[in-house]
């Protein structure tokens, strides 16, 4: 949702805050705000839009300041405008905080305030924080009063605050949405996430919920919010800060897209072994006695997290002959779900930090469940809850349309797979010696599919100017078929509706006509003529077929490219793992496209990266 920053320490405190809301800005874009103190003085600068605007405006009229902090907003209480942006002042003026989530009983909160005298100048349940925290400040510290404000204060939230009335201070609080303090030397942050801050400092300490950090020059302390002091070992993050910047790419989507090979080898790099056919995950922190036990697997995830727990079913169902349900995190908790201590419960979450499959998660784990979470973010809260967990290892990941995390959540899921069936001996040791080799070799495929740039970019200019799409395929390729489709609609704005391609007579042929592209996810496997069927009753209601196939001399090939106005080739590895090579020219059509319609596809409108309220 939003970014925050904060700083302390020897450096020009502007540049240093604008360089991290520059590396959170996927994480909201319609305001920007920083407040500083200098000498005794608290100064901000808000502006609506993106973040250049407000660097116009410090050009303009310049800041400098001993500490402060600065935030990007993704709105929610508010429209988008300057006199709701963050920070946002108490009524001294001298005291400021940012906030990201959302205070659910602000209304209550403002009208019991509003009877006290306060005014407000803005319509964010956000600057309800500051005034309750002047509310409660009794000259003991911004600590202590912000932690009688939390007493009162309903919602899921991140907020950081510091008063001019108590200099070289501030204070962070974590009720949901993430929090991570960098410990630098003599130097210290607090940030929404870590891009922000690893041009700085490496060593992070990930907060808990219901916690304090109080932040001065001389070091970071925690303490819950009841008063209880709370210690933390400091996490060392291994990403280089060279990867979150662009690297000479135009867009950070389309690096992202490049780098899948290279973050497909990290995610299976020291985890399999052909000779011995073993598959080894260490981090999965469950005894195989107990995975033994497990008789039904149900994941949970949002958006395209759930496209890949999608995925997942047929690889756990197909190699370990289990069981799987998939479901919204959204959606789990409020059905009362039925798992028990037979049960693995899989949340699957890039950030680790989303609101909706924390929640499924904390559900199925009070229920009994065995959890692991599947995670790009080592420390983040899904890490830290799980059992075990399974992290991706795909690096930074900026764009707002998820690319690389997806491709490296597949890999992960069909770890998993194969680790459960060497543990219930479903396949056998050549079968999975087989299953390990293609995954090895499955970068080199990924390389290939990249190389599928050029005819994309062909297609688009062909279709860009369509208002709708229809995305089919079958089996483990349907659920590629739905996050290609979400791909096109979150970066281009084009309607486009993905369905197992055995649908289509349901319902979505009726939609098909001259101005409607089909895009066929055809792979020669075992269902390919019926595929092939789907293609021709498109074309024969006008539709203009893009077909996405594997590369091979076959007369299959051939009658596909018969019927099919635009045709993809990409290499060829077993069915399975098709649907991760799928994945990558779905990706560069809706790069090509968003870019001919000139959408921002890095920010695309409405979206935020990571999804930390309800």
């Amino acid at each position: 949702m939003c970014g925050i920053i904060g700083y302390i320490g020897s450096k020009p405190v502007v540049p240093v805050i604008l360089d991290g809301l520059k590396r959170l800005e996927y994480r909201g874009y319609d305001s920007a705000g920083i407040a500083v103190v200098n000498d005794g003085r608290l100064d901000i600068r808000r502006s609506a839009g993106k973040l250049a605007n407000l660097e116009q405006s410090l050009a303009k009229s310049p800041l400098e300041g001993q500490y402060g902090l600065g935030h990007t907003r993704w709105a929610t209480h508010g429209r988008p405008t300057e006199e709701n942006a963050h920070p946002h002042r108490d009524g001294t003026g001298r005291l400021v905080v940012v906030h990201n989530g959302i205070i659910e009983n602000y209304l209550e909160l403002k009208r019991e305030l509003l009877a006290k005298g306060h005014a407000f100048q803005s319509e964010t349940d956000t600057e309800v924080v500051a005034h309750l925290v002047q509310d409660e400040w009794r000259g003991d510290g911004l600590e202590n009063a912000v932690q009688r404000a939390m007493a009162r204060i309903r919602g899921l939230f991140a907020l950081v605050l510091l008063t001019a009335d108590d200099p070289d201070k501030l204070v962070a609080v974590r009720n949901g949405p993430p929090i991570v303090v960098g410990l630098g030397e003599g130097e210290y942050f607090v940030a929404s996430d870590v891009p922000a801050i690893l041009a700085h400092t490496r060593n992070v300490v990930f907060m808990d919920d219901r916690e304090m950090a109080v932040v001065t020059p001389a070091g970071a302390t925690f303490r819950s919010l009841d008063g209880t002091e709370v210690t933390h070992v400091p996490t060392r993050v291994t990403w280089d800060p060279v990867m979150a910047e662009k690297a000479g790419y135009k867009h950070f989507m389309l690096k992202e897209i490049i780098e899948q090979p290279h973050a497909l080898r990290e995610t299976i790099l020291g985890r399999v072994s052909v000779d011995s056919a073993q598959t080894f995950l260490d981090e999965l922190a469950i005894s195989p006695a107990d995975l033994a036990e497990v008789t039904k697997v149900t994941m949970v995830a949002c958006g395209t997290s759930w496209h890949a727990a999608l995925v997942g079913k047929f690889m756990i169902e197909q190699l370990a002959r289990i069981p799987v349900e998939v479901d919204y995190g959204s959606e789990f908790r409020y059905r009362d779900p039925i798992v028990d201590r037979h049960s693995l419960t899989v949340a699957i979450t890039q950030s680790g930090e989303t609101a909706d499959t924390l929640a499924a998660l904390r559900e199925a784990k009070a229920k009994g469940a065995r959890s692991v979470a599947i995670c790009n973010v080592v420390g983040s809260m899904a890490t830290r809850e799980a059992e075990g967990t399974i992290y991706t290892h795909a690096g930074p990941e900026i764009g707002v349309a998820s690319t690389k995390a997806f491709t490296t959540q597949l890999v992960a899921l069909y770890l998993l797979a194969l680790r459960l069936s060497e543990i219930r001996e479903t396949l056998t040791i050549e079968q999975r010696r087989t299953a390990i080799d293609a995954l090895m070799r499955l970068p080199q495929v990924v390389e290939g599919a990249i190389q599928a740039s050029k005819a994309t970019e062909d297609i688009a200019a062909r279709f860009y100017n369509r208002s709708d799409f229809l995305y089919l395929g079958r089996g483990v390729n349907y659920p590629i078929a739905l996050e290609g489709a979400l791909k096109l609609k979150e970066i281009s704005y084009i309607h486009a509706e993905g369905y197992p391609a055995g649908e289509m007579k349901h319902g979505p042929i009726a939609l098909i006509d001259e101005a409607m592209p089909v895009v066929a996810l055809a792979p020669r496997d075992s269902v390919f003529e019926k595929m092939l069927g789907n293609i021709q009753e498109a074309k024969a209601r006008g539709g203009s077929v893009i077909a996405v196939t594997n590369e091979g001399d076959s007369p299959l090939t051939d009658l596909l490219d018969g019927h099919s106005d635009a045709l993809v080739a990409i290499p060829a590895t077993t069915p399975l793992l098709t649907s991760v090579a799928m994945t990558i020219p779905l990706q560069l059509l809706a790069y090509h496209i968003a870019i001919r319609r000139g959408c921002d596809v890095d920010q695309p409108r409405n979206l935020a990266k990571s999804v930390t309220v309800e």
